[in-house]
């Protein structure tokens, strides 16, 4: 057989361990399926990574990649894997041992991630161990395990060009297939059972049409439209068949309750506008639903609320948890363990098949999805997620506004411009929306239909607009009176402030 030369051989080590870290991947995916979804190993070392990652960090990742922030460190983690797969194929040239000790190493992470998911069940380790199992017999398949005859060092002995070529296809080709089959199992078998909704005892009125001018939100934002922020790298799967909520802590009578229990409560319906704490000023991360639900009161009047306790810690199926004001959970502003969105059950992205919805308050402290415990407690003895790593423990939502229309750096013709957007203050309303050109006075717009004082609000404004760069600022000013705060300020820790403002081109 002739020799390689030596920067061949690097090349084929490179490339056997990044095929069989593929391959391990790939049939860790598969047995995720159909053990444990989220211990598939790329997704419980990027879950592990989103809980050790600094919070500035996660800030830019949301305000630069949004919904795509996910999908991106996933893919980073696999690719980061074939690296680590291709320096350990490098190593395996010249010790014999790395043929083992690398793909153990990486079953040791991989596995350590999963089992460190709040979720972890009694096989979430198994992905990982099918999948380094995989990688390690393939990597010593495609780099031998005799000795070169040149070496007393226990250095592989490479196959035959031929061979290695029709190991490498098999292993990649393989590597694809189970994975491909684990995403399609992974999708198919996890589908919650289809649930019917009942009419709710107290149902509002249809609402009005909104103003709806090209380029402006929908005032209604459809269900899969509506954003998406939270923790988990795949959107959780639960059953109602065995969905339980629990209320526990400091109550007199702690108790539970499954689904069937839930629908026979009290359902009501409430138009609530969401806003995520990490939108940028003009930012995408915010939605108006109407919301089928129970109210939170009822259930934590059921329990009994001990005196001492100020704050209720929701808990979420992924290990997600958000610290609520007790008192905004049991005040008249009707907070609900929300069962529907749109006149439909909660999509699976967005809660289901409960989640908390807290009107008023940021989502990362009041809107905990795939909800399953309510601990009654107090901001003393207990801290949340997203506070434990700086966020403000109580968040109200602030009022502010935004331009949909004409969008920035536009290039328009002279004439009349709809200029268009929404604004909300919630738990005190609307009053009046306000538009300014180039620094100028504040001119009043037309405000579309009110939908109550935690719903936002759409305006309008005709704007005659000349020739010339010019720029377009909105502000909203509340039922108490108060003026949009206009000095700007990032949204870590207790959300955004400030102007919004575009740039357009006119001529």
């Amino acid at each position: 057989m002739p020799i390689d030369t030596a920067d061949h051989a690097k090349r084929r080590a490179a490339l056997a361990g990044a095929l069989a870290v593929f391959a391990g991947l790939g049939f860790g995916q598969l047995v995720a399926a159909l053990v444990a979804p989220q211990a598939a190993p790329a997704l419980a070392v990027g879950a592990r990574i989103i809980d050790l990652t600094p919070t500035p960090v996660k800030d830019w990742a949301v305000a630069t990649l949004g919904t795509w922030d996910k999908p991106v460190l996933v893919g980073g983690v696999a690719i980061g894997t074939l690296c680590l797969g291709a320096l350990i194929g490098l190593l395996a040239l010249r010790r014999r041992a790395w043929l083992w000790i690398g793909p153990a190493l990486l079953t040791v992470i991989a596995a350590m991630a999963a089992a460190a998911a709040p979720q972890a069940g009694p096989f979430a380790i198994v992905p990982a161990v099918a999948s380094g199992g995989v990688g390690g017999l393939t990597l010593r398949w495609l780099l031998g395990t005799g000795a070169a005859p040149s070496d007393d060092d226990g250095a592989p002995r490479a196959l035959p060009r031929r061979a290695f070529i029709a190991g490498s296809a098999v292993a990649g080709a393989s590597g694809a297939a189970a994975l491909i089959a684990g995403q399609y199992l992974s999708s198919t078998r996890q589908r919650p059972t289809p649930v019917t909704l009942p009419a709710p005892s107290e149902s509002l009125a249809s609402l009005p049409s909104g103003a709806d001018a090209p380029g402006m939100a929908p005032w209604v934002t459809p269900n899969q439209e509506f954003y998406r922020v939270d923790i988990s790298l795949i959107v959780p799967t639960v059953d109602v068949a065995g969905w339980r909520l629990s209320i526990d802590g400091l109550v007199d009578r702690p108790y539970s309750l499954g689904w069937d229990d839930l629908l026979a409560l009290p359902l009501i319906e409430r138009d609530v506008t969401l806003n995520c704490v990490s939108n940028e000023v003009g930012g995408p991360y915010i939605g108006g639903a109407r919301w089928l639900g129970v109210r939170t009161r009822d259930l934590l009047d059921r329990a009994g609320v001990q005196a001492g306790a100020d704050m209720v810690l929701s808990r979420s199926s992924d290990g997600f948890t958000a610290s609520t004001p007790v008192q905004a959970l049991t005040d008249d502003r009707d907070a609900l363990i929300a069962i529907g969105m749109n006149d439909r059950p909660l999509p699976a992205e967005h809660g289901f098949p409960a989640r908390l919805l807290t009107p008023g308050l940021y989502g990362y402290v009041g809107a905990t999805k795939w909800l399953t415990q309510l601990t009654v407690t107090s901001y003393a003895n207990d801290a949340a997620y997203w506070t434990l790593r700086g966020w403000a423990p109580e968040c109200p939502v602030k009022p502010s506004s935004r331009i949909d229309t004409p969008s920035g750096s536009a290039s328009l013709q002279p004439g009349t411009v709809m200029i268009g957007g929404e604004a909300w203050a919630q738990q005190i309303g609307v009053a009046r929306v306000q538009v300014r050109i180039d620094g100028g006075d504040w001119r009043a717009t037309q405000i579309g239909p009110d939908g109550g004082i935690d719903f936002w609000r759409q305006w309008t404004y005709a704007w005659p607009a000349t020739a010339g760069q010019h720029t377009l600022e909105c502000r909203v000013i509340d039922d108490s009176g108060a003026d949009q705060v206009e000095v700007r300020a990032a949204p870590f820790p207790d959300g955004a402030s400030g102007l919004h403002s575009v740039v357009v081109t006119v001529g």
